[in-house]
């Protein structure tokens, strides 16, 4: 069961119909979503959000996508946004296992049920919900396609710093300072903490003004770097997902061409064998190209759009026909 929760609309330019519900995950842990256009009627997109984001950061393409005639569903994971944080230091980012967000999909699952929004369903899931999201796919979230941005299919570590952060992470855990920040992070908010010049975010100036203007505004949705325990879980989680085989589904995923946040390598080798996959480049473009500067938004949002509305009406996944490459 939902209960109304607080939709902070005025950092969410975007959509105006915007409204956010507590849910309570199985194991006890309180998250929020956040959903508009709930009377669309083409379809739903599940949107998985990456590590430290929030579900206003999203109102822009909760609006391009109701525009197109979409319901739009995102989730603050647990940990993050204004669910509840799992550690006394609101500010590390922190989970006990990476199972444990597929709790938290599972209680966002129930509440599109509950809520009745418009079959059939999409996803499109950023870096950390790309990785929460492909476990999702893979033992069996109901959608008809999937689209990811920078997904965390693997964290990139400079190839001799990889078995010292295997090393690290799995000591700190015998320790029991699984719960303190990893070496090299920080307890800040990235954006607020980090000038925009050389970011990994975004090449848009304004776009990054506008995350900093959201967290001035709502400090409570900062976060800071990961804990020890949550970079040893995203180190086994990703080498796990590696292990499986995509899923029968129609999937369109993008990569900025100067991707320094996740393993772009591993995103390469998995769209190259996804059989009905299509890998992006977006030249120049950093990590969020959600977040881009206009023309790359506006060019992603269109294909992705297009890409809901050619499979919308397709009762089971198309023919595959390769591991298409092309540059947007």
């Amino acid at each position: 069961m939902q209960h109304e929760a607080p939709f902070l609309s005025d950092i969410a330019n975007g959509a105006p119909d915007g409204r956010a519900f507590w849910l309570t995950t199985d194991d006890q842990v309180k998250i929020r979503v956040g959903v508009w256009n709930a009377q669309a009627g083409k379809g739903t997109v599940l949107l998985f959000p990456g590590r430290t984001e929030y579900i206003e950061k999203y109102a822009h393409a909760a609006a391009d996508l109701s525009e197109a005639g979409y319901a739009t569903l995102a989730i603050d994971w647990r940990g993050q946004g204004l669910a509840d944080r799992l550690i006394d230091d609101p500010m590390i980012g922190h989970v006990a296992q990476f199972r444990d967000y597929q709790h938290d999909v599972a209680a966002a699952l129930r509440a599109a049920q509950d809520m009745d929004l418009p079959q059939p369903w999409f996803l499109i899931a950023h870096s950390m919900g790309g990785g929460i999201g492909l476990r999702s796919l893979q033992e069996g979230l109901p959608v008809r396609g999937c689209v990811f941005t920078g997904p965390m299919w693997g964290i990139l570590l400079a190839g001799g710093l990889r078995p010292v952060a295997w090393t690290l992470t799995r000591v700190s855990r015998m320790l029991g300072i699984g719960a303190t920040l990893s070496p090299g992070t920080r307890g800040t908010a990235y954006v607020t903490s980090e000038p925009f010049e050389d970011n990994t975010l975004t090449t848009d100036p304004t776009m990054y003004a506008f995350m900093q203007e959201q967290l001035n505004r709502h400090p409570e949705l900062s976060l800071g770097g990961p804990s020890m325990n949550w970079l040893h879980e995203a180190l086994l989680d990703t080498r796990s997902i590696a292990q499986r085989p995509s899923p029968a589904l129609p999937c369109l995923t993008y990569l900025g061409g100067n991707e320094r946040i996740v393993d772009a390598a591993r995103i390469r080798d998995r769209m190259a064998a996804w059989p009905d996959g299509n890998l992006i480049e977006v030249p120049g473009a950093e990590h969020e190209v959600l977040m881009e500067t206009p023309a790359i938004r506006n060019q992603v949002m269109a294909e992705i759009i297009g890409f809901f509305a050619t499979h919308g009406t397709t009762a089971q996944p198309s023919t595959p026909d390769g591991s298409e490459r092309r540059t947007a």
